[in-house]
Protein backbone atom coordinates (compact mmCIF):
# COMPACT_ATOMS: atom_id res chain seq x y z
CA UNK A 1 0.00 0.00 0.00
CA UNK A 2 3.03 2.08 0.77
CA UNK A 3 4.37 1.65 -2.88
CA UNK A 4 0.78 2.75 -3.95
CA UNK A 5 0.44 5.65 -2.03
CA UNK A 6 4.00 7.03 -2.83
CA UNK A 7 3.24 6.37 -6.57
CA UNK A 8 -0.08 8.77 -6.09
CA UNK A 9 1.85 11.58 -4.12
CA UNK A 10 4.18 11.76 -6.90
CA UNK A 11 2.01 11.66 -9.60
CA UNK A 12 0.05 14.31 -8.05
CA UNK A 13 3.04 16.70 -7.54
CA UNK A 14 4.14 16.35 -10.75
CA UNK A 15 0.91 17.20 -12.17
CA UNK A 16 1.01 20.46 -9.82
CA UNK A 17 4.22 21.26 -11.41
CA UNK A 18 2.82 20.88 -14.71
CA UNK A 19 0.13 22.88 -14.44
CA UNK A 20 2.56 25.47 -12.27
CA UNK A 21 5.19 25.97 -15.04
CA UNK A 22 2.13 26.26 -17.85
CA UNK A 23 0.49 28.95 -15.84
CA UNK A 24 3.31 31.02 -15.18
CA UNK A 25 7.07 30.04 -16.45
CA UNK A 26 5.57 29.02 -20.17
CA UNK A 27 4.12 32.15 -21.27
CA UNK A 28 7.93 33.68 -20.08
CA UNK A 29 9.94 31.34 -22.05
CA UNK A 30 7.17 31.42 -24.78
CA UNK A 31 7.66 35.30 -25.34
CA UNK A 32 11.72 34.74 -25.41
CA UNK A 33 12.94 37.57 -26.98
CA UNK A 34 15.44 37.43 -30.40
CA UNK A 35 16.90 39.84 -32.77
CA UNK A 36 14.41 37.51 -35.59
CA UNK A 37 11.23 37.52 -33.41
CA UNK A 38 8.48 40.36 -32.79
CA UNK A 39 6.00 39.56 -30.18
CA UNK A 40 2.70 41.09 -29.98
CA UNK A 41 0.77 40.93 -26.82
CA UNK A 42 -2.89 42.83 -25.99
CA UNK A 43 -6.56 41.73 -25.42
CA UNK A 44 -6.38 39.03 -28.18
CA UNK A 45 -3.68 37.29 -26.97
CA UNK A 46 0.40 36.82 -28.10
CA UNK A 47 1.39 36.40 -31.38
CA UNK A 48 4.58 35.63 -32.94
CA UNK A 49 6.32 37.10 -36.38
CA UNK A 50 9.60 35.80 -37.44
CA UNK A 51 11.02 39.15 -38.68
CA UNK A 52 13.97 40.73 -40.85
CA UNK A 53 15.10 44.22 -39.27
CA UNK A 54 15.31 47.15 -41.30
CA UNK A 55 17.50 49.28 -39.22
CA UNK A 56 19.81 51.57 -41.44
CA UNK A 57 18.86 53.87 -44.19
CA UNK A 58 19.34 51.19 -47.41
CA UNK A 59 17.60 48.60 -45.80
CA UNK A 60 14.22 50.86 -45.09
CA UNK A 61 14.56 52.28 -48.32
CA UNK A 62 14.36 48.63 -49.64
CA UNK A 63 12.21 47.44 -47.34
CA UNK A 64 9.46 44.54 -48.56
CA UNK A 65 9.90 46.06 -52.40
CA UNK A 66 9.56 43.67 -55.50
CA UNK A 67 8.55 40.32 -53.32
CA UNK A 68 5.63 38.62 -54.62
CA UNK A 69 4.71 36.44 -51.19
CA UNK A 70 5.61 36.56 -47.11
CA UNK A 71 4.42 33.89 -44.92
CA UNK A 72 1.84 34.50 -43.04
CA UNK A 73 3.83 34.66 -39.92
CA UNK A 74 6.53 36.33 -41.29
CA UNK A 75 6.76 40.28 -41.54
CA UNK A 76 9.77 43.24 -41.25
CA UNK A 77 10.44 45.38 -38.43
CA UNK A 78 11.26 48.80 -39.47
CA UNK A 79 14.05 50.45 -36.73
CA UNK A 80 14.86 54.13 -35.94
CA UNK A 81 17.36 54.92 -33.16
CA UNK A 82 14.99 58.32 -32.51
CA UNK A 83 11.40 59.09 -32.34
CA UNK A 84 10.12 60.88 -35.52
CA UNK A 85 7.25 61.38 -37.39
CA UNK A 86 7.30 58.46 -40.16
CA UNK A 87 4.98 58.16 -43.36
CA UNK A 88 5.66 54.86 -45.28
CA UNK A 89 4.25 54.18 -49.12
CA UNK A 90 3.81 50.95 -51.26
CA UNK A 91 6.06 51.69 -54.26
CA UNK A 92 7.33 48.63 -55.96
CA UNK A 93 5.64 46.53 -52.99
CA UNK A 94 3.66 43.85 -54.40
CA UNK A 95 1.86 42.53 -51.54
CA UNK A 96 -0.83 43.93 -49.29
CA UNK A 97 0.41 45.16 -45.88
CA UNK A 98 -0.76 46.02 -42.53
CA UNK A 99 1.43 48.49 -41.30
CA UNK A 100 1.68 48.50 -36.99
CA UNK A 101 3.25 52.02 -35.58
CA UNK A 102 5.28 52.00 -32.39
CA UNK A 103 6.80 54.31 -30.33
CA UNK A 104 9.61 54.05 -28.10
CA UNK A 105 7.92 51.67 -25.62
CA UNK A 106 6.95 49.37 -28.00
CA UNK A 107 2.97 50.67 -27.63
CA UNK A 108 0.91 50.47 -31.13
CA UNK A 109 -0.01 53.83 -31.05
CA UNK A 110 -1.51 53.78 -35.36
CA UNK A 111 -2.53 50.76 -37.69
CA UNK A 112 -2.75 51.22 -41.25
CA UNK A 113 -4.66 48.20 -42.56
CA UNK A 114 -4.78 46.71 -45.73
CA UNK A 115 -2.03 49.22 -47.83
CA UNK A 116 -2.45 48.94 -51.48
CA UNK A 117 0.25 47.24 -53.59
CA UNK A 118 2.11 49.90 -55.67
CA UNK A 119 0.55 53.02 -54.54
CA UNK A 120 2.87 56.09 -53.53
CA UNK A 121 0.53 58.02 -51.59
CA UNK A 122 2.19 58.31 -48.50
CA UNK A 123 0.64 56.44 -44.83
CA UNK A 124 0.78 58.71 -41.90
CA UNK A 125 2.09 56.35 -38.86
CA UNK A 126 1.99 59.70 -36.74
CA UNK A 127 4.85 61.30 -34.83
CA UNK A 128 7.18 59.77 -31.71
CA UNK A 129 7.55 56.85 -33.47
CA UNK A 130 10.57 54.64 -33.36
CA UNK A 131 8.83 51.03 -34.79
CA UNK A 132 7.02 49.78 -38.20
CA UNK A 133 6.05 46.41 -38.42
CA UNK A 134 4.90 45.43 -41.42
CA UNK A 135 2.73 41.93 -41.42
CA UNK A 136 0.43 40.60 -44.16
CA UNK A 137 -2.38 42.84 -45.48
CA UNK A 138 -5.66 41.52 -42.75
CA UNK A 139 -4.14 39.68 -40.46
CA UNK A 140 -4.23 42.67 -37.77
CA UNK A 141 -7.64 42.60 -38.28
CA UNK A 142 -8.29 39.09 -38.37
CA UNK A 143 -5.77 38.44 -35.11
CA UNK A 144 -7.51 41.63 -33.45
CA UNK A 145 -4.56 43.60 -33.00
CA UNK A 146 -5.30 47.10 -31.80
CA UNK A 147 -3.56 50.57 -31.24
CA UNK A 148 -2.55 49.82 -27.53
CA UNK A 149 -1.22 46.49 -28.12
CA UNK A 150 2.48 46.38 -27.55
CA UNK A 151 5.35 45.00 -29.44
CA UNK A 152 8.61 43.30 -28.03
CA UNK A 153 12.05 42.90 -29.20
CA UNK A 154 15.19 43.53 -27.94
CA UNK A 155 15.45 46.75 -30.10
CA UNK A 156 13.68 48.26 -27.46
CA UNK A 157 15.00 50.24 -24.99
CA UNK A 158 14.78 47.91 -22.11
CA UNK A 159 14.70 50.67 -19.43
CA UNK A 160 11.50 51.95 -21.43
CA UNK A 161 9.17 49.17 -22.92
CA UNK A 162 5.87 48.23 -21.84
CA UNK A 163 7.22 44.81 -22.54
CA UNK A 164 10.76 44.52 -21.43
CA UNK A 165 12.80 41.30 -22.47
Amino acid sequence: MTDIAARARSWAFRSILATFISIFAAPTLWAACSDGTVWIWGAFGQARFTVEIADDAEERAIGLMNRPSMPTSAGMLFVYERPGTLSFWMRNTLIELDMLFADATGTIQNIHHRAIPLDETPIFGGDGLTHVLEINGGLARTMGIKAGDQLRHPSFSQTDAAWPC
